[in-house]
């Protein structure tokens, strides 16, 4: 063993631990590799950041950023509701429904995203066929983190493996190139998943109430602007729904009149709604209504404002009880418009500005920013929430997606790369409008791509140094006498066990040069032993340690050893079904 092997080694040893225990952040425990593989000469500079420039750090940020976009529409709870109604109230039915839909959406999203998207409608199912939720909430972990493993772009680990076989001088890995696996492992998992439910899977928690789970919903007045498409329209043919709004009253003449299906809507009418805080972002930026409140008082701040928004609450001994907002004079009171009111009880439809306010009431405030900080003090109003900037629309959100359907297809036919493909697309929907540079930045997972960026380098370590070869001759001398077949499920699940100390991704991109090097020597394609322990970082699910399967570990009241007890036997399966056709396919 020569001290550069030895070096890498015990900073292998030493990442491990610190994985582990996490007493430093992980993308701060790769950068601290990187630097000691600098500092002690083993890798040179240029070749230890070259992950930092990989094709593939374009490709997993802009998946991240196209990825953000769609999730922030509202498709996916649609299909969410979709795969709800689709199972017609039969428990399996619906199980595997959710499940497949959850599968489905990975293959594309992350598994985080999807996960904790499809959670409502995951628990609404449990719900409606008198289950625990907890029966339903692993299994839609599971499923996500198992549609992943069927695209390039499905997991991190996918990318990050494809990123070192191009770095050893093998074909990097092609976009639908584990489809046909993934379809397998998907499949196979999902039957396994609901049909073994209910002795695997605990059932401690009482299924929450679409009550609870419903999100506050806020009285507004709409208007209906010059040009509006909703003008001569019926209230039936318009689509409140998709804009999750509930049309309460229509004003007319200072009439309140009922929203019947039949009424058509005039110049001049305004809408008394009840909204979630979604719907009205939705709202305001629809060119076919407006906002009452907004539009009396947003030209008073002047051009040179960005109004913030957040949510206040009306406190117990607030001097407001009782008063309307036309009677505080509350723009002028707090430089702020009250776009919405939520308020627990049922009452009667009203314009907001008439509503007497009562204790408890959330108001949904726009305000320049020092105004709104001001709150913070103030005896009447407790600030809740900063609110976030809007949500793209359901059409953005379609449009974001067909543009990651168009980059998927334009790379898969080769007519540009895959980097090329997903950066035009990303470019696509900010110059859109779907979303603006600061939202892209914060849709990208920095942490995850520094982590994968640095542990490439580690990983190019590991071969420059020897250390790869070193294990791998270890590797090989061990399983001389049981063969080949022994030293690939050695490779599988030890990538496996890896990746509960370590991320998917950086499991991954530490097995891969050792199983490369011991290539030769077991007679197996170096190409086919990378894509299995690529792959085999993807189905680990002995643990609550990958961030889907965290998602849903408070959600559903489970224990550590449940997830041994209901991954265990998956991941068994999920393996055998890569040692059987990994080596066909590869």
């Amino acid at each position: 063993m020569t001290p550069e092997i030895a070096i890498v080694l015990l900073l292998l040893v030493a990442a491990m631990v610190l994985f582990a225990t996490e007493l430093v952040s992980p993308d701060v425990t790769a950068l601290g590799l990187l630097a000691a593989l600098v500092a002690s000469g083993i890798l040179a500079p240029a070749d230890a950041y070259t992950g930092f420039g990989s094709e593939i750090i374009i490709v997993l940020a802009s998946v991240m950023v196209l990825a953000g976009s769609v999730a922030k529409s509202g498709v996916m709870e649609w299909l969410g509701k979709f795969a709800h109604d689709l199972g017609k109230g039969n428990e399996r039915l619906s199980i595997l429904t959710l499940l497949s839909m959850s599968a489905g959406s990975s293959a594309l999203l992350s598994n985080t995203n999807t996960t904790a998207i499809l959670m409502p409608a995951a628990i609404e199912t449990a719900r409606r066929t008198g289950i625990s939720a907890s029966r339903v909430l692993m299994p839609l972990a599971f499923a996500s983190m198992l549609g992943g493993s069927a695209t390039l772009i499905g997991t991190s680990a996918n990318l990050a493996g494809s990123g070192m076989a191009s770095r050893l001088g093998l074909e990097p890995f092609s976009l639908f190139e584990f489809a046909a696996v993934g379809a397998v492992l998907s499949v196979t998992g999902l039957l396994w998943l609901a049909m073994t439910g209910h002795w695997l899977l605990p059932a401690r928690r009482s299924v929450e109430t679409a009550r609870n789970a419903e999100p506050r919903r806020f009285f507004t007045t709409l208007g209906l602007p010059e040009g509006s498409s909703a003008i001569d329209e019926a209230i039936g043919n318009l689509d409140f729904d998709g804009l999750d709004t509930d049309l309460l009253s229509v004003v007319r003449d200072r009439e309140r009149r009922d929203p019947h299906h039949s009424r058509k809507l005039r110049a001049g009418d305004e809408l008394i709604i009840r909204t979630t805080r979604d719907g009205l972002m939705k709202l305001r930026k629809s060119s076919d209504f407006t906002l009452e409140p907004d539009s009396h008082f947003s030209e008073r701040y002047g051009g040179d404002v960005t109004p913030v928004l957040v949510e206040a609450v009306v406190t117990p001994q607030s001097r407001l009880v009782g008063q309307s907002l036309k009677q505080i004079g509350f723009f002028d009171r707090y430089r702020g418009i009250v776009l919405a009111v939520y308020r627990r009880e049922r009452s009667r439809p009203a314009r907001i500005e008439n509503l007497r306010l009562r204790s408890g009431d959330v108001l949904l405030l726009q305000g320049p920013e020092r105004h709104m900080a001001s709150l913070r003090g103030d005896p009447d109003l407790k600030v809740l929430t900063r609110v976030e900037t809007p949500v793209v629309t359901p059409r953005e959100g379609t449009r974001a997606l067909a543009a990651m359907a168009v980059a998927i297809l334009v790379s898969a036919l080769g007519l540009a790369p895959l980097s090329l493909a997903f950066l035009v697309a990303v470019l696509f929907v900010i110059l859109a409008g779907n979303i603006t540079m600061s939202e892209a930045y914060r849709f990208i997972e920095w942490r995850l791509i520094v982590l994968i960026a640095a542990m490439s380098g580690f990983g190019l370590a590991m071969e420059e140094s020897g250390a790869a070869a070193y294990l791998a001759d270890i590797v090989v001398r061990w399983s001389a006498p049981v063969g080949p077949f022994a030293a690939m499920a050695g490779f599988s699940l030890l990538t496996v066990l890896l990746t509960q100390p370590m991320s998917n991704a950086a499991a991954a991109l530490t097995v891969i040069p050792v199983a490369v090097a011991a290539a030769d020597g077991l007679g197996l394609d170096p190409r086919m032993l990378a894509i299995l322990v690529t792959l085999s970082a993807s189905v680990s699910f002995i643990s609550p340690l990958e961030p889907a399967c965290l998602l849903v570990y408070d959600a559903g009241r489970y224990r550590f050893f449940d997830y041994a007890r209901a991954g265990a036997p998956l991941t068994l399966i999920c393996v055998t079904v890569l040692l059987v056709l990994v080596p066909m396919i590869w």
